[in-house]
């Protein structure tokens, strides 16, 4: 059967066959069709690899319990909201208003941990901002390395551009590492948001197809009593893609890839010395 538009599937289509969203009727229909559609299948299996990664780097918060100034505060605003309606049944417009402003306020507290006795030491409000930003990185080469089409934003053709682009952006002069020596060559790379504003992603591949990421960019606000221009070097296996990673002056490094830990640890020192 020839291939027609009629019978090629949309992308929210195949969202929900990644998903496992149709009815047993529809996913028969869609499985039919997809049979027919060999874009579509390469994009099915794609996604399904980027859900299967996504889902593992962060599986440890998904099998975390429920902080519980989270379900106080839920608890709080659904008793709250009760409140609320009763004031509008009996008209009273301004009391509600106020007891909005109350659950907003309760919540934001409970979110910020306003009830938490004591803020955290300078030393755990760096290391959990460490944290924070090598995840980040892992979860950016989760999502972009498997990329067929687009992998990067700006390609290796256009490196002055893309160097000059992104320095602006995240506000430092970058460089590109030459890791070709050491067998992989710049793709090009991509801009990122990140929590202290942009990140960049610059990606490399060598002749067997393996990808590896460098993602860079500012980190949180420096916390009272630590040093900004303390360098720390690090290895961290958590989730899916092994990352080493570095703190320089207020600037984070971490380069990720599906390496053994000695391939990424030469590749990472060849980084770290030439930036």
């Amino acid at each position: 059967m020839n291939r027609t538009p009629s019978t090629l599937l949309t992308e929210d289509e195949i969202h929900a066959l990644v998903d496992g969203q149709p009815s047993s009727g529809e996913l028969a229909a869609l499985q039919a069709r997809l049979a027919l559609d060999p874009e579509a299948q390469v994009t099915v299996l794609r996604w399904q690899q980027q859900r299967d990664a996504l889902r593992s780097l962060h599986q440890h918060v998904l099998d975390e319990p429920v902080p519980a100034t989270l379900i106080m505060a839920a608890q709080q605003t659904a008793a709250s909201q009760q409140e609320i309606n009763q004031w509008w049944r009996w008209g009273g417009m301004a009391a509600g208003v106020m007891l909005a402003f109350g659950v907003g306020w309760f919540s934001h507290m409970a979110w910020d941990g306003g009830w938490q006795v004591g803020a955290p030491s300078p030393a755990l409000a760096k290391a959990r901002a460490a944290q924070d930003f090598v995840r980040q990185a892992g979860f950016a080469h989760a999502v972009y390395s498997p990329e067929i089409r687009h992998p990067v934003e700006v390609s290796a053709a256009e490196q002055e551009h893309l160097v000059q682009w992104l320095s602006k952006r995240v506000g430092k002069p970058l460089k590109v590492p030459n890791l070709g020596p050491l067998g992989y060559e710049l793709m090009g790379g991509r801009l990122l948001p990140g929590e202290a504003g942009a990140r960049a992603q610059f990606m490399f591949q060598n002749a067997a197809g393996t990808r590896i990421t460098l993602y860079l960019g500012a980190m949180e606000k420096t916390p009272v009593g630590t040093d900004a221009r303390e360098t720390s070097f690090n290895f961290t296996a958590d989730g899916p893609i092994p990352s080493f990673y570095w703190i320089d002056q207020g600037f984070g490094y971490a380069l990720a890839g599906p390496l053994p830990r000695d391939t990424l640890m030469k590749l990472a020192e060849a980084v770290y010395r030439q930036l």
